[in-house]
């Protein structure tokens, strides 16, 4: 069968292109996914203040919560991940101090800085600086390279850098905001990183050990402890020897590479976010794939029907059969997946740069290229072609040789029993899936799942069931295509006894149509529900931010000033619950979103929708929940929630109040002091201001004077914040390149059904113009089939989308009715019409050019 699958191969070549560009961009994207995988496996951004030290001791980033006295189960990497800086016990150190091969142990202490401009706006040019105690700088290669150290509480240092940014040499004085405020300091000395050219990665301010000591936002607590090795003492010794005496200390040790994860607290978080995003996908992407590449290979041999018949007649045994097609599948798979790679590492250069772009990862994220999702793409390309082309295989091998080309000369016109079988099976799979979805009600992330796992069902079910539903959707279309008295009568006949080849055709629109609808329809209908929230709820008539985020003294300033009726400083984090599955025991770790306002302004700043208990009772032991966050941690008022704080802290706040307008501000909120001091900066990420409706005046001065002695504030009224809140769509935004990618391989797969299904249409062309019909009544004719399969694959797509955007409404605003852009609809709509108009319409205009008594004779 070798020689036969080469000829084959060598003669078919056109035929063959069309599943090999199926394979191809299948392994492009199963590569994408498999470099965000490893990228967020394996960090290669190096330490840097801490590239001295020899072992880092700092917190866990990743939550494990306790469920009845247990971890919930999770695995490592699909921890929810703590978004503040995890600090370690300052009382750590001398214990570590005591071990044998230790030469010292040093405390990292973050100070939140910001170097000010004259003209109050943050320095320019680069990454705001952060700040450290002095004696932290033995932890990294620093040298004094003027001046001296900081001393007493009015003195830093810069590293040269930052210095030459800010133009300063010792001796100047500059402004700086930190946790108590703007203060002056005076240069007193600049520290350059030996052995490394250019910027640090996060600019550093060096303040003395008494000033960070007392700016420490969490007393008795520090960054990390860095343990300096003895001379004649390995890194590796003395890593075993510190997680010997720290087990059963809920801390992680790190040396080597993975201190950068210690010291750079958003090289530690976007990690796992990776890993999340990267699973999430393959997921999808891998589902897609297995639909794209079997419905293409069944489509490529459905075309060689007729050959398959004569290999039979002649005597080939359906083994044969199966291993001739299947060698060719695995050989066009190869070429395909192995070429995929290089073009999935050209998407994910672009893919990455958009990701910094929009704050999904560091401004210097760098992908990870390694050989392991070059194999698994490839690998998974080929099983995956392997597969799909037994099933296309399995009907031609299963036809006996005295029928063989007799069944070869008319298509099939109804389904097997297997395949019906699958068809209705799908169907009931599909509305067990809707059904599923109505008591999924109060978890927005887990519907989005079902959601596009619905989608895909019902799109798998459409395939299965295609000449029924192509067949159907004729009687449908074909009325109006028969009003065309040649060319239409021609393309309803066509259309209506082809309806194997009408499938393939409107298969991959089904699917383009629905993906995009429902990844981009549910985005903005929580988007337009999360405006409304935001809309309605929020009552404060000033918002006052910082690109340094707002000292608290703001708000102690506002309080007691004439004509201000309430102020309370607004703190955000994320916090992890426990999720209590529908339907089920299994208990999951969950991150949620946080806000923290004071109870006593709260009811005049914010309108959060109450809808049971009562928000007085709000304190440093309680909380208030969200209704959707209510319903994913399955409690209610009077209840007590089991919690992990940002920073990692365990907490068993009491449940006070149930509110809906969640999606606009948060799923939890607390006292505003609680959540603050387990905030990395324990600054304000904005504050709201109620003034008394008589003393608008005198809150308009009051805002101005503050402004002046926080130069870096910025005061907008509640229209101008919500539109800046709009504005920020990192993750929606990240949700569209996805779906993007998705959409992207459905609409070439549009193209290329088209195209395979009009090439094989060379003899059928050339015969009817030979019996009079003219090119152009041919065109008229193909035409009109590409407006039956836009027409078809556009409203099935529209139909199928529905449910799973229903579900999405229905759980966000109360009705069925998504928030559906008409313009968006219409892009959608004629972008994927006009790539099956495409496909189709070229192919047929090459094929004409031929003069059919040449074409008529030619081999299929």
């Amino acid at each position: 069968m070798l020689w036969l699958t080469l000829a084959t191969l060598r003669a078919r070549k056109g035929g063959f292109f069309g599943t090999f560009i199926a394979l191809l961009i299948g392994s492009a994207v199963l590569s994408v996914c498999g470099i965000l995988l490893e990228s967020g496996l394996r960090s290669d951004v190096p330490p840097q203040r801490y590239a001295a030290a020899d072992v880092i001791v700092s917190g866990r980033q990743q939550a494990d919560m306790p469920v009845d006295g247990e971890a919930a189960p999770a695995p490592a990497p699909m921890k929810p991940t703590l978004v503040e800086r995890v600090p370690v016990r300052a009382e750590l150190a001398p214990k570590l101090r005591a071990l044998r091969g230790v030469r010292a142990v040093v405390a990292d202490i973050g100070v939140p800085a910001h170097i000010v401009e004259p003209d109050g706006a943050p320095l320019a040019g680069g990454t705001q600086p952060l700040g450290h105690n002095w004696s932290s700088t033995e932890l990294g290669p620093f040298r004094l390279t003027s001046g001296r150290a900081p001393a007493g509480m009015a003195e830093v240092v810069l590293d040269a850098d930052l210095a030459a940014r800010a133009d300063a040499v010792p001796g100047d004085r500059l402004s700086v905001t930190t946790g108590a405020g703007t203060g002056h300091f005076r240069v007193s000395g600049i520290v350059a990183f030996q052995g490394r050219e250019g910027p640090l990665r996060q600019p550093a301010v060096f303040f003395s050990d008494a000033f960070a000591a007392s700016r420490s936002v969490r007393p008795g607590l520090v960054d990390s402890l860095g343990v300096l090795a003895a001379p004649g003492t390995t890194s590796d010794e003395l890593a075993d020897a510190v997680s010997t005496v720290l087990d059963g200390h809920d801390v992680s040790v790190r040396t080597d590479g993975d201190r950068a994860e210690a010291e750079f607290l958003d090289v530690a978080t976007t990690g796992p976010k990776l890993v999340l995003l990267a699973v999430s996908v393959a997921g999808n992407i891998f589902l897609v794939t297995i639909f794209v590449v079997s419905s293409t290979l069944a489509l490529a041999v459905g075309h060689r029907r007729r050959e398959m018949a004569l290999l039979r007649a002649v005597g080939a045994a359906p083994r044969q059969v199966r291993r001739m097609v299947t060698a060719e599948a695995l050989a066009v798979a190869l070429a395909g997946g192995v070429l995929g790679w290089p073009v999935g590492v050209l998407v994910m250069r672009w893919i990455g740069g958009r990701l910094a772009e929009h704050g999904f990862v560091p401004f210097d994220f760098a992908p990870v290229y390694g050989p392991l999702p070059a194999v698994g793409a490839v690998l998974v390309t080929v099983l995956t072609a392997y597969l799909a082309a037994l099933t296309a295989a399995r009907r031609a091998t299963r036809i006996r040789p005295t029928e063989a080309l007799g069944e070869a000369a008319l298509e099939p016109a109804g389904l097997g029993r297997g395949r019906a079988v699958t068809g209705a099976v799908l169907v009931l799979g599909s509305a067990a899936l809707f059904v599923m979805g109505l008591n999924l009600s109060g978890d927005f992330a887990a519907l989005v799942g079902l959601a596009n796992s619905l989608v895909l069902t019902v799109v798998i079910a459409a395939a299965v069931l295609g000449p029924l539903v192509s067949r159907a959707s004729m009687r449908v279309v074909g009325p109006a295509l028969r009003t065309s008295r040649v060319t239409g009568h021609l393309a309803a006949a066509n259309n209506s006894t082809q309806v194997r080849r009408l499938a393939g055709a409107v298969t991959p629109l089904i699917l383009a149509v629905s993906f995009a609808a429902t990844v981009i329809f549910a985005a903005s209908t929580s988007q337009h529900t999360a405006r409304e929230q935001r809309e309605a709820g929020l009552v404060a008539d000033h918002v006052l931010t910082s690109p340094a985020k707002v000292a608290p003294e703001v708000v102690e300033d506002l309080r007691g000033r004439e004509g201000i009726r309430a102020v309370t400083g607004l703190v955000t984090s994320s916090v992890v619950g426990v999720e209590v599955a529908v339907g089920s025991d299994s208990r999951q770790p969950v991150s949620l979103s946080a806000q923290g306002l004071d109870p006593k302004a709260l009811p005049e700043t914010v309108d959060l929708d109450l809808r049971r208990g009562d928000f007085d009772r709000l304190g440093p032991a309680t909380v208030a929940l969200s209704t959707t966050a209510s319903s994913r941690l399955g409690l209610d008022v009077g209840d007590a929630a089991q919690l992990r704080l940002g920073d990692g802290t365990l907490v068993t706040p009491r449940v006070v109040a149930v509110y809906d307008r969640g999606l606009g501000f948060a799923d939890l909120t607390f006292d505003h002091a609680v959540l603050a001091a387990h905030t990395t900066t324990g600054m304000n990420d904005s504050v709201l201001v109620r003034a008394a409706t008589e003393a608008r005046a005198d809150v308009t001065k009051a805002l101005a004077e503050v402004a002046e002695e926080y130069p870096s504030l910025q005061v907008a009224d509640r229209i101008s914040f919500n539109r800046q809140m709009q504005e920020q769509q990192a993750y929606a935004w990240v949700n569209y390149l996805i779906a993007g990618l998705i959409i992207a391989y459905a609409g070439v797969t549009v193209v290329n059904a088209q195209v395979m299904n009009t090439m094989v249409r060379r003899r059928e062309f050339a015969l009817l113009r030979l019996t009079g019909i003219t090119s152009r009544q041919v065109m008229r004719m193909v035409s009109w089939e590409s407006a039956a399969v836009a027409v078809i694959g556009v409203g099935l797509g529209t139909l199928a989308a529905f449910p799973a955007l229903g579900l999405i409404a229905l759980a966000l605003t109360g009705s069925v009715w998504p928030t559906v852009s008409p313009l968006t609809y219409l892009s959608i709509v004629g972008g994927t019409a006009g790539l099956a108009a495409l496909g189709a319409y070229v192919p047929a205009r090459l094929l004409l050019l031929r003069r059919p008594i040449h074409t008529i004779g030619s081999r299929e």
